[in-house]
């Protein structure tokens, strides 16, 4: 009997050594799982800090400036007044520098209002006179001027590289107070088509990033950063039935805008002269049209013309009713659409259009023209 106990204590014995060896194990993994979670978050806080310090010099608030009354000022209620600024002046959103002499891009949006006069604010609080110098006729895309040289230029990414879940920070001068406010979020979709509107204008904006970065109203304009502190888009928009869904312009699509500023100071974009709806399932059951796809040609009341007087579209011989079904072989729809296919070409190119009139399929040659 006590061979017996002995035998049973030393199982025990051994037994409980077994099981401390093991949560002694456990205990020093989830230790170090903690430690290496830590030094994660240490480095992802560290490579944020370093995309902001990297990117914010060449961050700027842009004000308008002008004596109005009260009844004016009624009529920006979407403004916020500053308190630190003179009363006359309205923050209206972010830019950044593309050059080292003085242009800076924002958007259109924020810098639409006439008879006014644009200031810009350094992140070192340094007031300075900008001129507006292009607006892009096709994307809420608009380039300011500031005298002088020397200004820090921001570093810009490959916006065709970015992924669902990336990191994404955004700068800007948020509320229109608060300026160069740093907001942290995600890649949240890509290829994204929304309506926007600032209470003045619609526009439709393709293939544009969502994030839920913090992006608000004075944020328009400014820079969304990847980790290398490299511009992947233009802040422009924000979800207003939801919180933290924002859009940005890829920074790709504003290539052909920047070179132009810089360049020659006007952004330049081919044309052919065209109005048009494009086609899908419903609008072809809607008119009856043979097919379910294209850009159906269509005109509007005065001066929206079908054709365009004068343009490459009436020297072709294109018509009012004619569906373009492709261009240059690429095929249009309403995710492919004739405006996305036409930027990727250059004035004076000559182009075919595969075209259907009266259920008639047939080819013809354009030449585009400047816009």
């Amino acid at each position: 009997m006590k061979k017996k106990n002995t035998i049973v204590n030393l199982f025990l014995f051994l037994l409980g050594v077994i099981l401390g060896i093991f949560f002694f194990s456990l205990v020093s993994l989830e230790m170090e799982e903690s430690k290496e979670n830590e030094a994660s978050l240490i480095e992802h806080e560290e490579a944020v800090i370093g995309a902001v310090e990297k990117a914010l010099p060449s961050v700027v608030s842009i004000v308008l400036q002008k004596e109005v009354g009260y009844g004016m000022r009624d009529h920006f209620e979407y403004f916020r007044h500053y308190e630190d600024i003179p009363e006359e002046e309205f923050g209206v959103g972010t830019g950044f520098f593309v050059s080292t002499d003085g242009i800076i891009i924002t958007n259109k949006h924020v810098v639409i209002e006439e008879d006014f006069e644009y200031i810009v604010i350094t992140g070192e609080g340094e007031r300075l006179k900008a001129e507006v110098l292009a607006l892009d006729p096709m994307q809420d895309i608009a380039f300011l001027k500031v005298e002088g040289e020397g200004y820090p230029k921001a570093n810009l990414g490959d916006s065709s590289e970015i992924r669902v879940g990336q990191t994404a920070i955004a700068i800007g001068y948020a509320l229109a107070e608060l300026q160069n406010t740093v907001s942290v979020g995600v890649i949240s979709g890509t290829g994204r088509r929304v309506e926007a509107t600032d209470g003045r204008m619609v526009e439709i904006l393709d293939d544009v990033i969502q994030t839920d970065a913090g992006i608000n109203r004075g944020n328009s304009g400014g820079p969304l950063l990847n980790l290398n502190g490299e511009v992947i888009g233009i802040n422009t928009a924000k979800g207003v039935r939801a919180q933290n869904i924002g859009f940005a312009i890829p920074i790709n699509k504003a290539e052909r805008a920047i070179r132009g500023a810089i360049e020659e100071g006007r952004i330049v974009y081919p044309f052919l002269g065209v109005r048009y709806i494009l086609v899908d399932s419903n609008i072809k059951e809607a008119r009856d049209l043979p097919v379910d796809y294209g850009a159906l040609i269509v005109g509007g009341d005065y001066p929206y013309f079908a054709i365009e007087p004068g343009s490459g579209a009436e020297e072709a011989g294109l018509l009012e009713g004619d569906i373009i079904l492709e261009f240059e072989g690429e095929k249009i729809t309403t995710e492919n659409s004739l405006a996305k296919i036409i930027v990727c070409y250059e004035p004076g190119d000559k182009v075919n259009l595969k075209i259907m009139r009266d259920g008639e399929k047939e080819v013809i040659e354009a030449t585009l023209g400047e816009r």
